[in-house]
């Protein structure tokens, strides 16, 4: 659902022309970056709720949710003053071409002017999670795009007169455009942002009611030792994903849309792998807090067998209908062409990928966010932007060689978490009763 809401806005927008898309879609990897960055704190908080709901140690989660929620005032009030002021020169950064960048720029700091509920949505979402409430996120999520959807088609697009015979239907429109969309999304944002609050404040196990919103360093240190290399790994891949973005760019317009739409696209089909990941993440918690190694090793077997095979179906689909799914958000064949090649490209690289998000999703659940965060940024750096840099920059090779050394990356991932998990290095209850110190990461 959180995915669906530019999902919507790329395809709404669709129908206005390649550089309709273009402009939602040029400034999306920064939304990458900060969205990441903020969910990264929640991860922190994650770790230890998850673990004292495991424990069954009511008073210790309420505390941790407490300081989640000064983090969050604050994380919020900060990165609304950073990305509108920023939101000018984003569109340079990212290398949009020159005719649309007021155009992005605008979209960015519309959407991003609402940082705070945003912020809200994600963090509180996280937290619920940790506790085994996945349904209110989701309906969270449903009624954002809902929200969406509906402002979306009165604010896009002008009044429209439908004729049924003698029967005349007249839908009124403002006809904002690019504009309309932005301005949608950041009303269904708030409103979000409002309910997810509501929604933690009302929960019976892990509400803030009764703590103190002042700082608790006994309760502080511990989730932000754990959040900050989650922070610089979600920071480092998601600029990584700026650059990549940006040199994509600087292929022209049609590159551009065809990366932004197959992106969009497939972000869908690799939902799957994410929403095991939050479950491998609680799961991994409450069975460390419930101090059971069996149930530990038994829900890592499982939910890594459930995850392959989901990514198998989710990546066999992709592969089958990637056309169809670019069919959605543009007309232009061109787009369509070369959006379909990368697509069914990446759609064979998704059941190795899933491997490496449940291996990571285990590990942030356990709290051992450093070897993620080191994996992470040799396969950004080491391999994609270094390899997209010499593919596209000096050889002059187009958009299917910067999506190849985005498979390498993915590939190179799976290989290396999956050599982590056989040595039994993400288990701490196991280390633990081998008779060795538990590691730190």
């Amino acid at each position: 659902m959180q995915t669906a809401v530019q999902y919507i806005d790329t395809a709404m927008v669709g129908t206005l022309g390649t550089q309709a898309t273009a402009a939602v879609g040029a400034t999306s990897t920064v939304n990458w970056l900060v969205g990441s960055s903020v969910s990264a704190l929640g991860v922190g908080f994650l770790t230890f709720i998850a673990q004292a709901y495991g424990a069954g140690n009511k008073e210790q989660a309420s505390r941790y949710t407490s300081q989640a929620v000064l983090v969050t005032i604050i994380t919020g009030i900060l990165f609304t003053i950073l990305t509108l002021s920023l939101s000018s020169m984003v569109p340079v950064w990212m290398q949009v071409d020159p005719s649309i960048q007021h155009l992005a720029a605008t979209y960015f700091s519309i959407i991003y002017a609402p940082m705070l509920p945003r912020a809200a949505t994600i963090i509180f979402g996280t937290l619920l999670r940790s506790a085994g409430d996945t349904k209110t996120p989701m309906r969270v999520g449903i009624s954002i795009n809902i929200v969406n959807v509906i402002l979306n088609f009165f604010l896009i697009f002008p009044t429209k007169v439908f004729s049924f015979g003698s029967f005349v239907l007249t839908i009124p429109g403002v006809g904002l455009g690019v504009i309309g969309a932005a301005v949608a999304s950041a009303i269904a944002f708030t409103l979000g942002g409002i309910y997810m609050t509501i929604a933690l404040w009302k929960h019976p196990v892990i509400s803030p009611r009764g703590q103190k919103l002042t700082p608790d360093k006994e309760i502080l240190k511990p989730c932000l030792k754990v959040a900050f290399p989650n922070m610089l790994q979600r920071f480092g891949t998601s600029l990584g994903y700026v650059v990549f973005a940006s040199m994509i760019n600087s292929l022209g317009d049609i590159s551009t849309a065809a990366h932004t739409i197959a992106n969009t696209v497939e972000s869908a089909f690799y939902i799957p792998g994410y929403g095991m990941q939050t479950a491998a993440a609680t799961l991994a918690g409450n069975a460390l807090g419930a101090k059971d190694n069996s149930r530990m090793k038994d829900l890592a077997r499982t939910i890594i067998f459930i995850e392959v095979i989901l990514m198998i179906l989710s990546g066999g689909m992709l592969f089958i209908f990637a056309p169809d799914m670019m069919l959605l958000f543009t007309k232009d064949p061109k787009v369509i062409l070369l959006g379909s090649i990368v697509l069914r490209m990446v759609a064979l690289s998704e059941p190795f990928y899933g491997v490496s998000i449940i291996i990571e999703g285990i590990l942030q659940g356990v709290g051992k966010t450093v070897t993620p965060f080191v994996y992470n940024i040799i396969g950004m750096w080491g391999i994609r932007i270094v390899g997209t840099f010499i593919c596209t920059q000096l050889l002059g090779f187009g958009l299917i060689s910067a999506w190849a050394c985005m498979i390498i990356h993915n590939l190179i991932l799976f290989v290396m978490f999956l050599i982590h998990y056989i040595k039994g290095h993400w288990n701490p209850l196991y280390t633990t009763q081998k008779g060795a110190e538990m590691p730190q990461n």
